[in-house]
């Protein structure tokens, strides 16, 4: 048997404190008894991590992207082994890219332990290297070390035989020359690369929140010169995937917040920017709620099932639930339709008639500019009026009597206190999603 190296020593070391700090964050507030202390042991945590690596997948490409219930196979492929096309793809990522997780949230635990770095480098990497340091620090017992190096490294495998489903979207793409020969078609399967829109989201965060593109901003904005370069990134679509529960689209969607960014790919005047500029001088971002995207049909759609009287059970309030929910997840995409087309601070503008709960809710990013000389109580008024966080109630408010003013214009005759109060409610839940206000937060004393 090898005897221990100083290498070996360095990776015992940097596995124990994962562990240990699994465990003081498992115990935080309680007493430490011995069945919970047991299934710390470095032994005994290693061995329950090598059985539940199984349950999740490292992946580049995530079907469930595409559709939350597809039961499909994602896909693992290196950057650098793709063609390079011309065009702006995963191959681009080179080396340098971030590798994504499906599968059961509750083993992710062991994703985070083999992303453990010594020497520069992941204990995954050290793993599928087959370095014999790691694995003498994994275990004494040759046979347990090699078995716990084969599990942990499968964490990146590939299908034997891939899998599509009734839900992946798929298409027929023409590789002959007869378009009504069934036989010159091959079917496809778009799959989504999440390591892309990983490292897409990053740097247009890094944009719109990094400080030196803020200094070059504001000198922009000041007319001054700058030695750094200004970014900025027009006409963003903000798509979110997995609704309140990302983490189970995949674990880089649950650090993007469910936010996967969508460039502009139309002409220079976009239709939603025409709706954001318009917001200066009306009364009420709300009243432009109506004409965006699918709001009216689902409205609509919403006011026609209430009309035909449906029967007061289980499967009618299952189905309005749906409706009422798909127009309150229209209400963040909004916000970020209208954040992203402008520059924070527009509210500042004199033909900016907005409420301040709303002006709150688009234009968060003010509350990070400077105070300006001449109107330091209105802009220290905005900043505390952010962090006091009643706006979300506000606006949810604001939210309920706009949807039910038209239901009832659509011919209910009312639409009752109770179901006002469950759209306020929904607005609220929808209409903070997009806000860090928890981060943001977490900066004040």
């Amino acid at each position: 048997m090898n005897e221990p190296s100083a290498r070996t020593a360095a990776f015992r070391t940097a596995i124990g404190s994962f562990i240990e700090a699994r465990r003081d964050a498992k115990l935080k507030g309680k007493n430490e008894d011995a069945t919970t202390a047991s299934k710390y042991a470095y032994d005994t945590w290693l061995a329950d991590a090598a059985r539940r690596v199984g349950q999740i997948q490292a992946v580049t490409h995530v079907l469930k992207a595409t559709h939350p219930d597809a039961r499909g196979s994602s896909m693992h492929f290196k950057p650098s082994t793709l063609t390079a096309h011309a065009e702006v793809g995963t191959h681009v990522l080179g080396d340098d890219y971030a590798e994504d997780v499906v599968g059961n949230a509750a083993a992710l635990d062991v994703f985070k332990f083999l992303k453990i770095e010594v020497e520069g480098r992941r204990l995954l990497d050290w793993i599928q290297a087959g370095d014999p340091d790691l694995a003498l620090a994994l275990s004494k017992e040759p046979d347990t070390a090699q078995s716990w190096m084969q599990a942990f490294g499968e964490l990146v495998r590939s299908e034997t035989q891939p899998v599509s489903h009734e839900t992946a979207k798929q298409l027929y793409w023409c590789t002959g020359e007869e378009p009504a020969d069934n036989g010159d078609y091959q079917l496809l399967q778009p799959l989504f690369s999440s390591s892309l829109a990983h490292a897409v989201h990053a740097d247009i965060q890094e944009a719109r929140f990094g400080e030196a593109n803020k200094e070059a901003r504001q000198a922009h904005r000041e007319r001054k010169a700058s030695d750094t370069d200004y970014r900025d990134y027009r006409g963003l679509v903000a798509r979110k995937l997995g609704g309140t529960k990302p983490q189970n689209i995949s674990q880089l969607n649950s650090e993007r917040g469910g936010i996967n960014y969508l460039l502009a790919s139309l002409p220079p005047h976009w239709k939603a920017q025409k709706q954001a500029r318009s917001l200066l001088g009306g009364e009420s971002a709300i009243d432009r709620f109506t004409y965006f995207g699918p709001v009216r049909s689902l409205v609509r759609h919403l006011a026609q099932f209430l009309l035909s009287d449906p029967p007061p059970n289980a499967e009618t309030r299952e189905k309005r639930e749906c409706i009422e929910q798909a127009i309150g997840q229209e209400l963040p995409v909004f916000a970020a339709t209208i954040r992203a087309s402008h520059e924070a601070g527009w509210t500042r503008d004199e033909r900016c008639h907005l409420p301040q709960y709303e002006k709150l809710w688009l234009d968060p990013d003010r509350t990070e500019l400077p105070i300006r000389d001449g109107h330091e109580e209105e802009d220290q008024k905005f900043i505390d009026d952010y962090y006091l966080a009643d706006w979300p109630s506000e606006l949810a408010n604001r939210f309920g009597a706009w949807l039910t003013a038209r239901l009832v214009e659509a011919g209910l005759k009312t639409a009752g206190d109770s179901e006002f109060h469950h759209f306020a409610r929904q607005a609220i839940v929808d209409a903070q999603w997009p806000v860090p206000m928890q981060l943001r937060a977490g900066g004040r004393t």
